[in-house]
């Protein structure tokens, strides 16, 4: 079997996307450019930039939702910005998942210990007495 594919290959973590584009958020109203720079260094991205049209994808549907809102920002001679912030809303949203996580990780902590329990290598059963077999 490949693997590759493989919900074990940790491939389904794109789920969290909003989540961490929430926390980003959380910290300072940004542009979907630097969103998308913030996420490509947090370790779940393995340093890589996710799709950046997800990510404005995504942006637009929290916008929809109100758990962001927008502005428009022109500079001088620049094009201009979408600026997204979290609302209200998005903080209680926010909070949730950081209760939902929790649980996961919780969860996930003790199905690690369940699983390295079953596959660590299993000791002999044969007890031995004085050089003989019982």
């Amino acid at each position: 079997m490949d693997h590759h594919d493989c919900p074990c290959s940790g491939k389904t973590l794109a789920r969290l996307l909003q989540p961490a584009v929430m926390a980003i958020l959380a910290r300072e109203p940004l542009h979907g450019y630097l969103v998308v720079q913030r996420l490509a260094a947090m370790p779940m991205f393995c340093g890589q930039s996710p799709d950046p049209t997800g990510v404005y994808r995504l942006l637009k549907a929290m916008e929809r939702e109100g758990l962001v809102n927008s502005t428009l920002q022109s500079a001088d001679n620049r094009p201009a910005k979408r600026s997204f912030a979290l609302t209200a809303s998005g903080r209680t949203c926010l909070t949730r998942w950081a209760q939902t996580l929790q649980h996961y990780h919780d969860s996930i902590a003790d199905l690690l210990t369940t699983i390295t329990q079953a596959t660590r290598p299993r000791r002999s059963t044969v007890k031995r007495t004085a050089g003989r077999t019982a």
